[in-house]
């Protein structure tokens, strides 16, 4: 007969050969963040990843156009000095200037910086295109005007195409979205990438994979650490730019008194954004003026400089003019790379008494690291190496994608189609979250999507198409 043991009835203790089990996973906030945070990485890195290649690639020419402007604009910036000879009054420059190009007004004009550089008479000219004026470049020694050319800013066509090309890829304001999302992302990316790795505990990050995708998640992961801090500057500096949240960052400055400072001559002033945007440049000279009242107005223009010269201003400067009758001249200095040079003085309409000062090192700090910030997005701030800089950025960005891209093929299902992608990371995270990290996340993701609606918009998207993928899979085995 054999005896039947009923396991229910069965004493309590433990097994004679008991089976490890897998101890319950803490809900501690190491443990419970960073699913959340591989999933966020994964579903934006997969989804963003192709407007941050064209952020790259556009980024990469921008970075080359000031070797290149050089060399396809030499007959216009150089000039071969006589020997000995002394610069023509820059009354006279602009007297020629007029004289070949009187259409419009004078909205500023730079006198040549260097002994071999030529001056710049910046027009306003109706029915140009937007953020576009003509420049009339002249020989400071003959006289001559050398040429004239449509410029945004301070850029020369040439940089001009390639700035929109990486802003707005010549599609005006809806083109904007695409530069402000793939800025909008990039942090969030590069910062889910850093929890991950640093989340992983010092054992694990030093351990070597033997080959396969381990190999590149720490490819990946070591390019993205070394280059982290560099990709977040650019996000951070690539969102003032924005149409969206760069409204947002200039009420801010404006709300806690961080504006850029400039002086009171009763005219406009560019901004730290000026050059790159064609924004805040022009807008200086008023209402046209028949050239007797132009050529009056302008006859000051040297004594003004060599005033705003006794305050310690240096070339490069950039001369605006009154705009009004009993307003100053603006004069102020216009060098980018470091040390920076922003002064600005404000000079009464004879040209014989500042009236205003601003000096730089009496900027706000907030003001200080707009400039700084910006400028180093440009490509201006260190010359060369700031230039080298950005196109390692680049470059590590364009990596980092191609990898995560490679992780993605790598974790396809085995045995599954050829062209089968990757496997998504597991969905309901957002679950082990404590509730008051759960609240704490979604007051976070509400206010960075109001403060950067791209962001906010788009992270919307990416949790309808989660749950609608979801929904697919669950009815899927319902159908059969």
């Amino acid at each position: 007969m054999t005896t039947q043991i009923d396991p229910a009835a069965a004493p309590a203790g433990p097994s004679p050969d008991p089976v490890p089990s897998r101890p319950a996973a803490p809900r501690g906030r190491r443990r419970s963040v960073r699913p959340l945070a591989l999933r966020l990485h994964f579903y934006a890195g997969i989804l963003v990843a192709p407007l941050l290649v064209v952020a790259c690639v556009t980024g990469l020419l921008y970075v080359a156009t000031p070797q290149l402007e050089p060399l396809v604009y030499r007959h216009e910036l150089r000039v071969d000095p006589p020997a000995g000879a002394r610069p023509l009054p820059l009354v006279d420059q602009i007297r020629a200037a007029r004289a070949a190009h009187p259409e419009g007004t004078i909205a500023t004009v730079r006198p040549a910086p260097e002994r071999d550089a030529t001056t710049r008479v910046v027009l306003d000219v109706d029915g140009l295109p937007e953020a576009r004026q003509r420049t009339v470049f002249v020989d400071p020694y003959r006289g001559e005007v050398r040429g004239a050319l449509l410029t945004s800013g301070e850029w020369l066509p040439l940089r001009a195409w390639v700035d929109e090309l990486h802003r707005h890829l010549h599609l005006g304001e809806t083109g904007r979205l695409y530069s402000e999302t793939a800025a909008a992302w990039l942090w969030v990316v590069v910062l889910g990438g850093l929890v991950l790795w640093f989340g992983r505990g010092r054992a694990a990050r030093r351990r070597r994979p033997s080959g396969g995708r381990g190999v590149t998640v720490r490819r990946h992961a070591w390019v993205g650490v070394v280059a982290a801090l560099g990709l977040l500057a650019l996000s951070a500096t690539g969102l003032t730019w924005s149409k969206h949240t760069g409204d947002h960052v200039t009420a801010l400055r404006q709300d806690l008194n961080w504006q850029t400072p400039a002086v009171d001559a009763g005219a406009g002033a560019g901004g730290e954004h000026a050059g790159h945007a064609g924004h805040g440049e022009g807008g200086g000279a008023g209402a046209p003026l028949s050239p007797d009242a132009e050529s009056t107005r302008w006859s000051a223009v040297d004594d003004a400089v060599r005033t705003a010269g006794t305050a310690g201003l240096v070339a490069p400067l950039e001369v605006t003019p009154p705009a009004t009758d009993g307003a100053r001249w603006a004069v102020k200095e216009v060098r980018r790379t470091w040390p920076e040079r922003q002064d600005a003085v404000a000079v009464n309409a004879g040209g014989t008494r500042i009236t205003d000062v601003s000096r730089f090192a009496d900027w706000p700090l907030a003001a200080k690291l707009a400039r700084w910030g910006v400028d180093a997005h440009m490509g201006l701030l260190f010359g060369i190496w700031n230039q080298l800089a950005l196109a390692a950025l680049a470059i590590a960005l364009l990596v980092l994608i191609v990898l995560g891209y490679r992780m993605w093929w790598q974790r396809r299902p085995k045995g599954g189609p050829r062209l089968a992608v990757g496997r998504p990371v597991p969905r309901g995270t957002w679950r082990q979250l404590p509730t008051p990290g759960l609240v704490l996340l979604v007051a976070a993701a509400a206010l960075a999507g109001w403060f950067i609606p791209p962001l906010g918009v788009t992270l919307v998207a990416f949790l309808l198409l989660d749950g609608l993928l979801a929904l697919v899979r669950r009815r899927r085995p319902a159908a059969r």
